[in-house]
Order: structure tokens, then C-alpha cells, then sequence
């Protein structure tokens, strides 16, 4: 609805905006405003809270971007919170775009110990809503200093994982700073005027799209759309594929979202054998370049890298959680340049980046749920991916289509999905496991200094406005006694204390049960004179703060042998009681692939033998060495002096994938594991042994080359090249493709085959049974 009646400007010459803002939007070619645009930021331009609730590329983003700049530009700083890393890349390029105004972009997703000083004189932020959380536990005058903040996609306060930390920022952030202009970015859903209402902001809400959508139910060769026209489709083997293809053969391209892993990799794979006889000689040569280059996006080739290389070859691709950035960077790339005619995705792609296609193919619209079984996918989700056909610019209609089995099931899935509304979303913060987190940051960081003072804060959340506060009492009292019987928090009388153990779990970012199973082991560690890097590397495991992988019945046999083996090693209290549970079965399974990483096993032999990809690898990496971490701050904090040292060395061994010996070459810019390996297999087993070596010599090393020779040298001589060490050229800070850094930095390029003095652990196991990786 238009403000006081009047009917705002549609055209960004008419906008109160500063000039060279508006110069710039028309530069690009932006001159029209959508009409939720228009009624948005007659909002947004004020400072005035706005709940944004419109379909996807309905321009929700260019709202936030113009609020943000308006306060920006007049002195004022922005955080702009985003659900997913990979969003927080996208929304960061998109203000690095604005950035010759006069504005300074900082990106912040990663170490959550970071005080965020390298952030102090950004002028924007985006970031994670973890890392933003992160960054108001250390600091809360941080909060005090922004003007605006943009939460993008607030509908994830539904999500049990997210959704709490998300909530929690921003009632954090209007308690503190009560100002600050909030403007959160919603899907369409029942209740976003619930939303408005609870951050007492303006409601602009809209089913307007840019490019039409029409959406229907494949069944039999036909589409039957919701405006009741009908397209026949030549049918062959099965709906996605009569669809794809014609899509193809049209030239146009498609997303198909399914509901597994296996069938993303599967489907993509019979698709290109249809694909293939559709593209052009020129079309097919690009795409063989493209397989190239994915082939040398990592460091290290894995079987899932092949298989991706294979699909890519053909016109398709699939995407998952399972690939690792720099895969998912290639396949996304690739769509983009429009080689590719097909991705086929797991829905995680429809909650990430833009990526929009002329039609969209949802053939699953069920998934298991490992409690309660095959469970139908929310309407919400299932219109995310339906919002992802058409491309603005391009397309004047999307196309978006479920596919039907039986003329029951089509009925079902247009009365359910196509003209059903999307669910209401509910606060997910009642969980025991999110409070005793999110109420020991508020004691840690003063928000809260008494029992009163918990219950307003409280009563500020989403959860209180939906249902009373009081109906979490019983639930906040569990977690207050476990944060005092842990000595987390102290008190007298109504007065609540952080204690120093507390105030660093706080920091540290970690759940506060797995900061005290962390301490236990750190307790039990140092009464003993040696701790065996398994042991250690399953006490991770066992903390709710890392995923363990599933136990197939064939792994029962292996995992309990290797277990018995190690009986003597764990940090258990009562090892015999620990080796009945299955849970901890699995945590040993989970150990043994870090174990696994840290002897130098390659990716490839890791993905195959526990069925996960590079990009299982990556994230369990992640978070396990930030739980080591963890550990070795406990154990400094407890003066465990040793122990924390030592742990900190296996934290860095985590982060490489390497053994000790090579501790001394990772210290090296673009040295990993691989690098690392090929010099310490030439003689070279520290930094200062390099001095005696030429580029030349260097450079003969498999995986090190010319570039990455002279880079080497010049560090080892700390910037200075001396003359007898230099080879023909010189490039300063360059490291030539196939470069070898860290798991948890996103490697890029291809290395060569481990040296012959790789392998596996001693903890290895012969093999593990399918599963492990999550369906994402």
C-alpha cells in the first residue's frame, strides 16, 4: 500500500537518493522500479523498518542495497546478515559494485575467535549470521555503532539449525541499539506481517514477478498449467527427461531439483546421454574445456571429480553439498556462460545463489527423514525452487513443473504445491540446545545481568511474541542449572556472573555441552603421560557441535574392531559402557576419517571408502579443527600448558591434512599437504633447508613449477631474492594454478599423485559400507 495515500516514484530519477547513486543504477541500465520496489523503499529511503515479502528475483536485494547506501553515504555503517556462505560471496560482489561511491566493503564468514578489528573501518559488512553472532559476543559496542542491518532471507528463523541465531541477532541488536534501521528480506509465507509486526517495522508484501511464471503438473507427455493451457511434450523415458531435452533442443536451459545425492549424480548422468546427440560441434568442444577445468579445480582428483567432468562434457551437471566450493564455483560458472544446458540439483542450490533458468523441474517432492521416514518437502521449499524459473532480462515467462505418476498424484501436487499457500513459519529458539547456547552469550557479554533482565530479553524474541515467554520458563530454569552445575555461570541470589570458563565457551562459539565434554577430556588428557591423536580426534566427535556419519550394518564388524583396538586410548570415563553404544560406534567411525586426513590418505581414497565428497570433507575438516581448536584454548584456560600447545599442532594438522613432520613447510603461503609432501620427499623438511635450493631445482619438483618456486624462495628469504637463487623470470606473489593451501580455504587447482611415502594411517580401516554423507 502506498504511504499517506500518495503513489510512490517508479522510476529511480525520482528516488531521494544521492546522485551519484542514482547515476550509477542508470549506468547499469536501471531505471524502472518493480511496483514492490517502489512501495518498499518509500520505506527503506526513511530509515523506517521494512518486512520485504516477495517472490524470488522480484528485487528484493536492490531495496536493501539503496537503504543500505542512503545511510552508508551519510556516515553511517551496515551489516547486511545472509543464511549461507555462498550467499555472503554474492551479496559482497554486488556492493563491491558500489564500492567507487566512496564506501568500503568487508566480507566476515569465517574464524568465529576473530574480534572483527579488520572490520572496524568497513563501511558495510556482510556476513553469516553465525559470524555476525560471533562478532556481537565480543564486542557489543559493535552493535551500538550500526545504522542499518539487513536481514536477507528471515524466513530461515523456521530452520532449527539457523533459524535461533538469526532471531536472537536481531532482538540482540534492537535491544541494544533500539535505532538501528532493521530491513529484512522475506520469501512470500502466511505470517510475514507476524514478522513486521514483531520488529515494529512496515509490511510490504506482493506476488509480483518480473518474468511471468506459469506453473503446471507433468503427466503422460503433457504439461497441464495452473492458467489451464497444456503443452505436449515428445516423451522419452521419463518426465524430466522429455522436458530437459526439449529444453535443450529449444536452446534454453533448465534446473532439476531431486531429493538425494545419488540422484543428482544419477539423473545427470542419463541426461547427458540424451544431451550429447542435441549440442553443436562448437558447443561440445567448449564444454570438453570446461571438464578440464573443473578437472583441475582442486588440488587433488577425486572419482567425484571425474564423474562431474563426465556429466559436464555433455551438457549437464549436478550439484550438491557434497562438492567441494571450487566444483560448485565451476558448475555454477559454466550455467552462467550459458555451456551448460541442465544442472541437476538437492534443493540446497534453491536456497543459495541466484541462479535463475527458463524452466524448472521439481521431481521429488518427498524426502526421508531418518525419524519419521518419507516426509512430503514444505510448500515454502518447494516454491523457492518453482521461483527459480525465468531469468530477469532475459525470459518474458518461466516455466515450472512437477512431475506426476498418476492423474491422483497430479491433482495432489497442483491443489498441495501449485495453488497452496506456503506454510506459517514458527520460532525454532524453545529447543534446550539453542537456549543454553544463546543464554550464556547474554550473561557472557553483560546483555543480561540478572534473572529480570533474561526474561525481557526473552520476551523481545520472535518466540515470545508467537507464544508467551513464560511457556519457556521451565526450559531457560534446565538451562540455567546446567550453565551453574557445569561452573559456566555463577550467582547470587537473582544476580547471574559469567565465570572465565564461561565467558571463552561464550567466544569460542561453541555449544556449552560440548565445551564441557571438551574440558572432561582436557581433565582426563592430563592425567596421562601420552594421548594418541585418535583418542583425540573422537573426543571432537562426540560433542553436538560435529555431525557424525551414519553406521551401515557393515560397519558394525570394522568399527567395532578398531575401537577394541584402541580400547585403552579413548578419553572415555567407562570405556566398556562407551564400546555398547552405538552412537559412540559412529563417533569412532567419524575419528578414524580424521585420522584418516592427518595420515595423508588422499581425497579420493577418504571419499570412496566413507561414500562422502570433497565437500563432506571440507566442512567436517572445518569444523573439526575448529573443535581442536576449542580444545586447546580450554586446555590453556585450565593451564594445561603442554596439552594445549599439542593440541594446537593437531589443530593445524587438520586444517592440512598432513602428518607432523610437514608442520614445518605448511608454514609456507600456497605449501598444503601435496606441496609439502613432494619437497619433504626431496631432503627439504623445513623453511630454511629451501636456501640451499634454486628455482630451478625447485621448480623440477612435481606440483611446484616456476611461479610457485620463485614464491617459495622469496619467502624463505624473507621478500629478498638473491641473485644466485633466481631463475629466468620473477613473478612476486604469484602462484601458478594447481596452488596447495589449506582444506578449509577452498583450494583451487590440480596437484599431482601423492609421493610415494603417502598413505594411510595406521587407524585405517579396510573399507566402510555405502553412507555417511548427509542427502544435501
Amino acid at each position: 500500500m502506498p504511504k499517506s495515500g500518495v503513489e510512490p516514484p517508479n522510476m529511480v530519477e525520482d528516488l531521494d537518493i544521492p546522485d551519484k547513486v542514482r547515476d550509477e543504477l542508470l549506468s547499469q541500465g536501471i531505471r524502472e522500479l518493480y511496483p514492490p520496489q517502489a512501495d518498499a523503499l518509500q520505506y527503506a529511503l526513511v530509515g523506517k523498518n521494512l518486512v520485504l515479502a516477495i517472490p524470488t528475483a522480484s528485487g528484493k536485494t536492490l531495496v536493501a542495497i539503496l537503504g543500505v547506501l542512503k545511510k552508508v553515504l551519510a556516515h553511517g555503517r551496515a551489516l547486511y546478515i545472509v543464511p549461507l556462505k555462498a550467499l555472503a560471496e554474492e551479496k559482497y560482489n554486488d556492493f563491491k559494485a558500489f564500492e567507487h561511491l566512496g564506501l568500503t566493503v568487508g566480507l566476515s564468514v569465517g574464524d568465529y575467535d576473530d574480534l572483527g578489528r579488520s572490520l572496524e573501518k568497513c563501511d558495510v559488512v556482510v556476513a553469516t549470521s553465525e559470524k555476525a553472532d560471533s562478532l556481537s559476543r565480543h564486542d557489543l559496542n559493535w552493535i551500538e555503532k550500526l545504522s542499518v542491518v539487513v536481514a536477507d532471507e528471515v524466513h530461515l528463523m523456521h530452520d532449527p539449525s539457523r533459524g535461533p541465531t538469526l532471531e536472537v541477532l536481531l532482538a540482540r541488536i534492537r535491544t541494544i541499539n533500539p535505532k538501528c534501521q532493521i530491513i529484512a528480506l522475506s520469501a512470500t509465507i502466511q505470517n510475514s506481517m507476524e514478522i513486521a509486526e514483531w520488529l515494529d517495522a512496515s509490511h510490504v508484501t506482493s506476488d509480483f514477478r518480473p518474468v511471468v511464471l506459469k506453473e503446471g503438473v507433468f503427466l503422460d507427455g503433457e504439461v497441464m498449467y495452473t492458467d489451464n493451457t497444456r503443452e505436449e511434450f515428445p516423451f522419452l523415458d521419463d518426465g524430466v527427461v522429455s522436458v530437459v531435452n526439449a529444453s535443450a533442443l529449444a536452446g534454453e536451459q533448465s534446473l532439476v531439483f531431486v531429493n538425494t545425492r545419488k540422484s543428482t549424480e544419477s539423473l545427470a548422468e542419463r541426461l547427458g546421454l540424451y544431451l550429447r546427440e542435441v549440442l553443436k560441434k562448437d558447443e561440445l568442444a567448449a564444454l570438453k574445456d570446461a571438464a578440464s577445468r573443473l578437472r583441475r579445480a582442486d588440488a587433488e582428483t577425486t572419482h567425484v571429480a571425474d564423474k562431474l567432468a563426465n556429466c559436464i562434457s555433455s551438457g549437464v551437471a549436478f550439484h550438491h553439498a557434497g562438492l567441494s566450493p571450487a566444483q560448485r564455483r565451476a558448475v555454477e560458472t559454466a550455467f552462467k556462460e550459458r555451456k551448460l544446458r541442465c544442472i541437476v540439483a538437492t534443493p540446497t542450490l534453491a536456497a543459495g545463489i541466484n541462479l535463475p533458468a527458463k524452466r524448472v523441474v521439481v521431481r521429488d517432492v518427498r524426502r526421508y527423514d531418518s525419524m519419521y521416514g518419507n516426509l512430503p518437502i514444505p510448500v515454502l521449499e518447494i516454491k523457492q525452487m518453482l521461483g527459480r524459473a525465468g531469468r530477469p532480462k532475459y525470459d518474458t515467462e518461466g516455466q515450472a513443473i512437477l512431475v506426476a505418476k498418476t492423474e491422483s498424484q497430479r491433482s495432489e501436487l497442483l491443489e498441495r504445491y501449485l495453488l497452496g499457500e506456503p506454510e506459517r513459519i514458527y520460532s525454532k529458539l524453545g529447543t534446550e540446545a539453542a537456549l543454553r547456547s544463546h543464554v550464556l552469550a547474554s550473561i557472557a557479554t553483560g546483555l543480561v545481568a540478572e534473572d529480570d533482565d533474561l526474561v525481557r530479553f526473552i520476551d523481545s524474541t520472535f518466540y515470545a511474541y508467537q507464544a508467551e515467554s513464560w511457556t519457556l520458563q521451565e526450559r531457560m530454569d534446565r538451562a540455567l542449572e546446567f550453565l551453574e552445575d557445569e561452573e559456566l555461570i555463577t550467582r547470587d541470589g537473582k544476580r547471574l556472573w559469567p565465570t572465565k570458563f564461561g565467558r571463552r565457551v561464550s567466544d569460542l562459539y561453541v555449544d556449552p555441552l560440548s565445551a564441557v565434554l571438551l574440558r572432561e577430556a582436557v581433565q582426563r588428557a592430563g592425567l596421562r603421560d601420552e594421548v594418541s591423536d585418535l583418542a583425540w580426534l573422537t573426543a571432537i566427535c562426540t560433542t553436538p557441535d560435529l555431525s557424525t556419519f551414519f553406521l551401515r550394518r557393515s560397519d558394525y564388524k570394522i568399527v567395532g574392531e578398531l575401537a577394541e583396538r584402541h580400547r585403552e586410548e579413548f578419553l572415555v570415563e567407562d570405556v566398556d559402557e562407551e564400546l555398547e553404544r552405538e552412537d559412540f560406534l559412529a563417533e569412532v567411525k567419524t575419528g578414524s576419517m580424521f585420522s584418516d586426513w592427518i595420515g595423508e590418505l588422499s581425497e579420493d581414497g577418504i571419499s570412496v571408502k566413507f561414500n562422502i565428497g570433497p565437500g563432506d570433507i571440507r566442512a567436517k575438516v572445518d569444523n573439526g579443527r575448529w573443535l581442536l581448536y576449542a580444545a586447546s584454548e580450554i586446555a590453556r584456560l585450565f593451564s594445561y600448558n603442554d596439552l594445549s600447545r599439542r593440541l594446537r599442532n593437531l589443530e593445524k594438522r587438520v586444517s592440512y591434512g598432513i602428518r607432523e613432520e610437514l608442520l614445518p613447510l605448511v608454514s609456507l603461503k600456497g605449501v598444503g599437504r601435496k606441496r609439502a609432501r613432494a619437497l619433504h620427499a626431496k631432503g627439504f623438511r623445513k623453511p630454511g633447508d629451501l636456501k640451499t635450493a634454486t628455482t630451478d631445482q625447485l621448480a623440477s619438483i612435481p606440483g611446484i613449477g616456476k611461479a610457485m618456486a620463485n614464491n617459495i624462495i622469496q619467502q624463505v628469504y624473507g621478500g629478498e631474492m638473491p641473485a644466485e637463487t633466481r631463475g629466468t623470470t620473477f613473478e612476486a606473489e604469484v602462484v601458478e594454478e594447481g596452488q596447495d593451501v589449506p582444506a578449509t580455504t577452498e583450494p583451487t587447482g590440480k596437484e599431482p599423485e601423492p609421493a610415494a611415502d603417502d598413505g594411510p594411517s595406521q587407524t585405517s580401516l579396510s573399507s566402510f559400507g555405502p553412507g555417511g554423507g548427509d542427502d544435501a
